[in-house]
This record gives structure tokens, sequence and C-alpha cells, in this order.
């Protein structure tokens, strides 16, 4: 968990720079350019230097791929670059009227940026960015305490696994969703639940992943979490998708522009949840399922190959 605290508090503000907009009860309004939304774009700016710089110096300290390695970085830019994709593109600014628009940048947030993000172990790099006697102070917050504990409790399969998808449920909640569509605050608040929780997921299933040798009972659960969590997902996606009504006051005039109505737009973003989203989840799952097993048949092959006697 060691100073957990700086990647997701760096990178969670990010989510939290999307509380777009002018003010309460006006639907954020944007251009239709990158980087539209000079905070956001100083934060995932951010968010990437302090990777970098805390990397380049710790390389420098004791090689290349010490600490940090090259597949690690690798899979934090591409975390990065879909987080950047989904915060600084125009499909910020048409998410706010296009539900289409919106479903697709929250499955960015949720689905496609964290796993890599995760992989990507950014608390190393990050706490390298910082100066030494700070770097040691926040480091301090990995000892064993209160901090330490809430963190691994929150990141408990089960636990992780309830808590995302509580955020994914309640913020689809016609009133809370409407909610964060004419409030900058309350679409911080949805942003910032999004993603954190998903952050809390996908780290809950790293043990399995990296090692699934060490870890073959945190390997077997990761499998079942991320099929539960498929299933539920799809399953909301099918409410959204077969409604025979709209559910959400999202303003018709973009949808109009497309040529579709209301329900239509938002048939199409509960296919976005229910098809590319939740085939994520369930792509994990077989993933995680195949390493697994491999991982098991060279457990048994090592046993079996072992000496009597031994």
């Amino acid at each position: 968990m060691r100073a957990v605290v700086v990647a997701c508090g760096v990178l969670a503000a990010c989510t939290a720079a999307m509380a777009h907009g002018v003010g309460e009860g006006t639907v954020h309004a944007q251009g239709s350019h990158w980087f539209d939304d000079p905070v956001a774009t100083a934060l995932v700016l951010l968010a990437g230097a302090a990777y970098a710089g805390g990397t380049l110096r710790l390389w420098r300290r004791a090689g290349v791929g010490r600490g940090v390695t090259v597949g690690q970085v690798v899979l934090f830019a591409a975390g990065w670059s879909i987080l950047a994709l989904a915060l600084l593109s125009p499909l910020a600014a048409l998410s706010d009227r296009l539900f289409l628009a919106h479903m697709t940048e929250h499955e960015l947030i949720m689905a496609a940026a964290p796993p890599f993000l995760v992989l990507g172990r950014p608390v190393q790099a990050m706490l390298w960015s910082l100066p030494s006697g700070l770097r040691r102070t926040v480091g301090r917050l990995g000892r064993p305490g209160p901090a330490a504990s809430v963190w691994v409790f929150a990141t408990r399969p089960s636990i992780a696994t309830l808590l995302h998808g509580a955020a994914l449920w309640l913020w689809h909640v016609p009133q809370l969703f409407d909610r964060a569509l004419v409030s900058p605050a309350w679409h911080a608040a949805q942003h910032m639940a999004f993603f954190v929780t998903a952050i809390l997921f996908w780290r809950s299933l790293a043990a399995g992943w990296e090692n699934p040798r060490r870890n073959p009972g945190a390997a077997g659960a990761g499998v079942f979490w991320l099929f539960v969590t498929s299933l539920h997902m799809g399953f909301l996606a099918i409410l959204l998708t077969l409604a025979p009504q709209a559910w959400y006051a999202m303003p018709a005039q973009a949808a109009a522009a497309f040529g579709l109505s209301p329900l239509e737009d938002q048939q199409l973003g509960g296919l976005v949840m229910g098809v590319p989203a939740a085939l994520v989840y369930v792509a994990a799952a077989l993933g995680l399922a195949a390493r697994w097993i491999t991982a098991s048949g060279g457990r048994a092959r090592k046993v079996t190959d072992a000496p009597i006697g031994a």
C-alpha cells in the first residue's frame, strides 16, 4: 500500500477536474477542441509528469528497468493516454449533451484506463518525483496503521467489487445522473466515484494476475469477481437498452443533430456498456483464468517431477 495515496490522489484529481461548466443549474458548456478545460489539462499533465520524472530519477540512481520496469512504463502510458482521451478530448464536451458519448467517457474512466494504470504500478515512480524529505514522509503512510488498514480492507476483492458495483448503479439512478449534468460538484463526485472504485477493484486483482503461482487463491477469486462485475454491468446495460422510454433528461439537441431520438441515444449508450465495456471484464477474467491454469499446471509438474522422498 506504500504511499498509494500519492498515486490515487493525483490520478483521482484528474477525474475531479471534469467538474467543468459555469455553475449550478446549467448543463456544462465547453468548446469542441482538445484541452478546453485548463484545470483538467494541468492535472492530467501533472500525473504524467510525476510518473515520468520519478521514473527517470529512479533509473538514474538504480539503472534502467530497476524499481520500475520498462513494461510498467508502457502500461502506465497506455492508461494515462486513455484517461487523457476521456478527460481532455472533444469527447468530454460532447458527453454533456449526448448519452452515447457520456457512456463512452464513463467506460474509459472505469474499464479501460484503470487496469493499465494499476499494472503500471505508479506509486514507486511518483514517490521518486518528490523531494527526499517529503518522499520519506509520504512513504510512512504504508506502515501498519489506520491508513494501511483501510487500504487493505478496501482492496479485498469482495469489498472492492461491492464498492465498484455500488458506484456504477447508484450514479445511474436518474435523479443523481441528471444532477451530475447540471452541477459541476456532483459531476466531479460522479467521476471520482467511478474512477476511485475502479482503481480499488483492479488493484484487488493485481496479486492474482502478477503472481498466480504464489497466489492461486487470489487468481481464482479474481476470475469469480470479474465475472460477477461483467454480469451486473451487463444487466444494467440491458435495462438501459430495452427501456421503453429515456431515463435521463439529457439535452436532445445533440442527439437530434446525429439523427437520434433521446431513447435511441440511450439505447446506444446501453450497448456501449453491455458489449465493449462488459467484455473488458470478461476478457480480463479469461486472461486471469488462463494464467491461473498455467501456473497450476506448472506447480503440478514440479510436484510430479520431484524425486521420490524429496
